[in-house]
């Protein structure tokens, strides 16, 4: 249960990061969101889900959310600006 508690703070902490809304210094006062209100959110036309796991572990993944795309989380300040800030984005890592 920890580890989905740690999964959930950050992602609402990367979310409100790559949105602008807080800063990576105040990061840790970052909103939660859980595995039910994300999805609740699956049919919303204005979310983008970001698969942050390492390429192999994606690769191999029997389970993935539909829709969701895969970035390298090493490499997000490359792919940061191409989502568009007017949308609600979530990333997650398993």
């Amino acid at each position: 249960m920890r580890r989905q508690s740690d999964l959930i703070v950050f992602l609402a902490t990367v979310f409100l990061v790559v949105t602008g809304l807080i800063t990576p210094s105040n990061a840790a006062d970052a909103q939660r969101i859980s595995k039910d209100e994300l999805r609740d959110m699956l049919d919303n036309p204005d979310l983008v889900i970001i698969d942050v796991r390492t390429e192999r572990e994606w690769k191999k993944a029997d389970l993935k959310i539909k829709g969701a795309v895969w970035e390298d989380a090493d490499e997000f300040r490359s792919w940061a600006d191409k989502y568009p800030k007017d949308k609600i984005i979530v990333l997650y890592c398993s």
